[in-house]
């Protein structure tokens, strides 16, 4: 199993909406990189902390779990999606995703401004990349997040 920080923004699909929705298509990823984390590594059974990107403050709200691995991102060649790609095409599909489901929203958020001060995360992607919608989490970063998050 590996972890991850997906990135949302609240207004547009909040992790309340997860609980809501049961499991969704994280879809729309235009970014070559995080691409290639959906289509090669992030994989059915993964760990997601569900993060809030363009919020005030941003904060990791919860966590989630990857029930399907990566496939082709449909939505790109889809005229009326909010984010089409031409260029990608059923036979040759450019973009990917995966679905997600809620697993255990944290009994508080942890803002960015705090994890930069967290012995422990100071290397940690999130601070280091912070403009990468979809990011590997080590194990140990992982566990300190969750601890806090969970209230311990």
């Amino acid at each position: 199993m590996a972890y991850w920080l997906f990135k949302s923004e609240p207004n547009t699909y909040s992790y309340e909406d997860l609980e809501r929705d049961g499991r969704t298509e994280w879809d729309g990823v235009r970014n070559f990189q995080a691409r290639n984390y959906l289509r090669d590594d992030v994989k059915e059974g993964d760990k997601v902390l569900f993060y809030y990107s363009n919020a005030k403050p941003q904060v990791i709200v919860g966590i989630t779990k990857v029930v399907r691995g990566g496939y082709p991102d449909f939505t790109a060649w889809e005229a009326d999606s909010p984010h089409p790609d031409p260029k990608s095409t059923p036979e040759q599909p450019t973009w990917f995703l995966v679905d997600i489901a809620p697993e255990q929203r944290f009994k508080r958020t942890i803002s960015l401004d705090e994890v930069k001060t967290i012995p422990g995360l100071e290397n940690m992607m999130l601070i280091k990349s912070s403009r990468l919608s979809i990011q590997p989490v080590r194990p140990e970063e992982w566990d300190i997040i969750v601890k806090i998050g969970m209230g311990g």
